[in-house]
């Protein structure tokens, strides 16, 4: 149990990290003319370049009676904030080298603060969702709400992960470009563009073992399909079993490489 005091630690250092999260934005787009308004606009034109792509040239059509850009966007936001939050807190500890080297500062705390960040840029794509519906004059629906549980699993998982990729950076600097690999298999390998059901029955099973898979088809339950997380119990089971797992090696890993770190940087 001693392996999640990370997560109290983190409750209890919440304004502390929502401070260094504004501060990394800040940072991140130092000099640059439009500043933060550069965190929007490149998954927003990624998005209008894919809708382009699919709905304009090739005329993708609705998938499940629904418009394929909703359909799209759906699976596409939460992705984006999956990719953006665990490569940003892969290179957490090693950005922030100065703070690792202070002996009274959590160190723990530095992957959560980049998923903070990423955080940020995410929930403005959520109300754009919420409000690309609304144009597509589908109303709010109590499924809706779920959204936030999803949102909830997604920093759990991402988090899990840092934990392991955050620490073993620091001494194997090719963790960077595994982590950037691994995810462009993933993004072909998760539902996003495609649709589940076009996969031979087969096949099925051992997709589904992609936690990506939960996290995104989660979305759309929450603003297409209308179901709610539990009527999926053996795929919310497994789930946070992986993250749950991954979760206590990660803190293990962390725990054993965090008095290194600093003779390392």
């Amino acid at each position: 149990m001693r392996y999640f005091n990370v997560i109290f630690d983190t409750w209890k250092s919440r304004k502390l990290i929502l401070e260094l999260a504004k501060k990394d934005m800040q940072m991140k787009y130092l000099g640059n003319y439009l500043g933060i308004f550069w965190a929007f606009v490149h998954p927003t034109i990624m998005i209008l370049i894919f809708w382009f792509v699919f709905q304009v040239g090739f005329k993708s059509m609705p998938v499940d009676n629904f418009p394929f850009v909703l359909w799209l966007m759906a699976g596409i936001v939460p992705w984006f904030f999956f990719s953006d939050s665990l490569s940003s807190a892969t290179n957490a500890i090693t950005d922030n080298s100065f703070l690792v080297k202070k002996v009274v500062f959590r160190v723990g705390m530095l992957p959560i603060v980049k998923i903070t960040s990423s955080l940020f840029i995410h929930l403005f794509f959520i109300v754009s969702l919420f409000l690309m519906f609304y144009f597509y004059d589908y109303d709010f629906s109590i499924y809706n709400i779920q959204v936030l549980y999803y949102l909830i699993a997604t920093i759990a998982f991402v988090f899990s992960l840092s934990l392991i990729t955050s620490s073993l950076i620091v001494f194997l600097k090719d963790i960077g470009q595994i982590v950037s690999m691994v995810l462009q298999f993933l993004f072909w390998l998760t539902p996003i563009f495609w649709s589940f059901e076009i996969v031979p029955t087969k096949y099925q099973l051992l997709l589904k073992l992609n936690p990506l898979y939960y996290i995104v088809e989660g979305y759309r339950y929450a603003f297409i399909y209308h179901e709610w997380f539990w009527q999926h119990k053996y795929l919310t089971v497994y789930f946070w079993s992986f993250t749950i797992i991954t979760f206590i090696v990660g803190a293990i890993l962390f725990k054993r490489l965090r008095p290194h770190f600093a003779d390392v940087l």
